[in-house]
């Protein structure tokens, strides 16, 4: 382009047209005048009026933005270029490098001048000072499967690592650090290339975290995918120092302290999805451990009917979450999607006419219509404190991250009584044992009757991998562990998965909620108040219909979406 893209940024389209020389003012007048009907982007109307072609339309777009646009095909790309970004990072952004000018420096050439957050990110995650171009969609597309075609695995990064004799002096130093040295490796392209490649497949591979842990001998990178951790190929020993503070540059964390646990975060969007990592490193005997939480809002279904109840269930549950007041407490192991059962809650009553206010531990959505808090208890804001705070804030809805002692618990139980619904969680293994648990806390039986309205417990057991997905007939010894007999199970089909490229060999692919659900009435209260124990409260829940997480696992069983091995271990065995 003749004129300086600074000379256009910002202005009309018809107006940067006009100063490139392809539309005269009269064109751009004409097709205004029939934008007024047909409420189309002028750069449409130009071409579909034979003035101008896409060409000049997508020069004209990158001069707005104040960005050049290049002819890829008047450019010779260089093999150093081409492999100063991995073929994942490539196909992920829909970029592609044109111009590596020795060291840092990098110059990509993208499809349109919106894709703002990629230059963003590859500063980020590459560490490389990026000038961006515009260029033709289909050159770009070109250009990447030419050079790009096939991916370079994790495997191929870290064994070229192991190869490179520049690293191998950080092997013999017998604990002492070099901080300049780390720092030096850290920033080299290789280990930048293993980290980003291990942070795209982990998002592709929809893991919820990444575990990067040093031990005497080795390093591993480990996933966890469906609540199991999958082993990645090991990096050299030595490169771990590297890689944490590659780790800790990204999420603006102090490289030189190595003594104190330390939490951060990374902003990305990878594939046009918005994906936070939650960056905690742990000091170690062997290094810093760090283990990276995926949060993937894309991924996450913040729906009550996406989240895995049936029919019954969510017809019970959407009750209970529209009490105008009271306690609503959802239980379970970390890792039992709590939080996302709460959060599909919170955006169901998510409306104008209602204050919701959060208070969390970390925040780990951002919902647009809710105020959410995080918890800083160094700070002296605790979940107490908050909760303290927000019944000044006139809200509707509250949500305790969880409660965790007795003054969290007494606010809980105020901030009902005085007409608000209160959400929160708490760590049991059922429903009847939450009671238990307030009581043991020091919570009054008769404040405990008169506010908590619901109790769900959840678990997430893996779902067979539809791909592999086979039927079979279960042994005497599997159905025992379920306390069923074959009689039990005469005519039911049963099911589980092969094993297949799609599910990493383990017949399994996503996860399903199972849930067991107690309300109180008046029974189940005047059984409180009279210190009735656990099991008698689970006698008479079940008496008055409450399904159990088992009975709830069986009925995922039987519809042909989990397996026995699953439903045993993940719920306990009933007398």
């Amino acid at each position: 382009m003749a004129i300086d893209p600074a000379e256009l940024k910002g202005r009309r389209l018809g107006r940067v047209l006009t100063k490139m020389g392809k539309v005269t003012r009269e064109q751009v007048y004409e097709a205004l005048t029939i934008q007024k009907e047909r409420k189309a982007p002028i750069g449409r109307l130009l071409i579909d009026l034979g003035y101008v072609n896409e060409r000049d339309v997508q020069e004209a777009l990158a001069g707005q933005a104040g960005m050049r646009f290049v002819d890829l095909s008047e450019i010779e790309i260089d093999e150093e270029t081409i492999g100063s970004l991995p073929a994942e990072t490539v196909k992920a952004y829909q970029v592609i490098p044109i111009e590596h000018a020795g060291g840092r420096k990098l110059t990509i050439a993208m499809k349109s001048p919106d894709n703002f957050r990629a230059v963003d990110d590859l500063r980020l995650l590459m560490g490389f000072k990026v000038d961006a171009v515009v260029a033709d969609a289909a050159q770009i597309d070109a250009l990447i499967g030419k050079h790009y075609a096939s991916s370079e695995s994790v495997t191929d990064v870290v064994s070229d690592l192991a190869r490179d004799d520049r690293f191998q002096a950080l092997a013999d130093r017998e604990g002492s650090i070099d901080l300049d040295a780390v720092m030096e490796v850290a920033d080299d392209n290789k280990v930048i290339k293993l980290l980003n490649l291990v942070l795209l497949q982990a998002i592709k591979d929809k893991a919820s975290d990444i575990h990067f842990e040093p031990f005497e001998e080795e390093f591993k990178i480990r996933y966890r995918i469906d609540g199991v951790l999958y082993e990645m190929v090991p990096p050299p020993a030595y490169l771990g120092p590297a890689i944490t503070s590659r780790i800790k540059v990204m999420a603006n964390l102090d490289i030189a302290e190595r003594r104190v646990p330390q939490d951060g975060r990374v902003e990305l969007v990878v594939g046009g999805a918005p994906i936070d990592l939650r960056v905690a490193v742990l000091p170690t005997m062997h290094g810093e451990s760090c283990v990276m939480r995926v949060l993937d809002r894309s991924n996450v279904e913040l729906s009550l009917d996406r989240v895995g109840f049936d029919d019954q269930t969510l017809e019970l549950v959407n009750t209970l979450i529209r009490k105008p007041n009271g306690i609503v407490i959802v239980t379970g192991p970390t890792g039992s999607g709590k939080t996302t059962t709460l959060y599909a809650a919170l955006q169901e009553l998510n409306e104008i006419s209602e204050k919701i206010l959060t208070a969390e531990d970390p925040v780990e959505y951002d919902i647009d219509g809710l105020i959410q808090v995080q918890v800083n208890a160094e700070a002296g804001l605790t979940f107490a404190a908050a909760l303290r705070s927000f019944l000044r804030q006139d809200p509707d809805v509250i949500l305790v991250g969880e409660i965790r002692d007795l003054e969290t618990a007494e606010i809980a139980v105020q901030a009902s009584l005085t007409g608000h619904l209160v959400f929160s969680t708490l760590h049991t293994n059922d429903a009847p044992s939450s009671i238990t648990r307030l009581l043991d806390l020091g919570l009054e039986s008769f404040l405990l009757t008169a506010t908590i309205e619901g109790i769900v417990a959840q678990r997430l057991v893996r779902t067979i991998c539809p791909k592999c997905k086979e039927p079979y007939d279960p042994t005497e010894e599997q159905l025992m562990e379920l306390a069923l007999s074959p009689e039990d199970v005469q005519g039911r089909k049963f099911f589980r998965g092969r094993g297949c490229d799609n599910c990493f060999k383990s017949g399994y692919k996503g996860r399903l909620g199972i849930f067991e659900i107690m309300t109180l009435d008046d029974d189940m209260r005047d059984m409180i108040m009279k210190d009735a124990s656990t099991e008698a409260l689970r006698r008479q829940a079940r008496a008055k219909g409450m399904r159990t997480l088992r009975d709830s696992g069986l009925s995922a069983i039987y519809e042909g979406k989990t397996t026995i091995d699953e439903v045993v271990r993940e719920t306990i065995a009933e007398d």
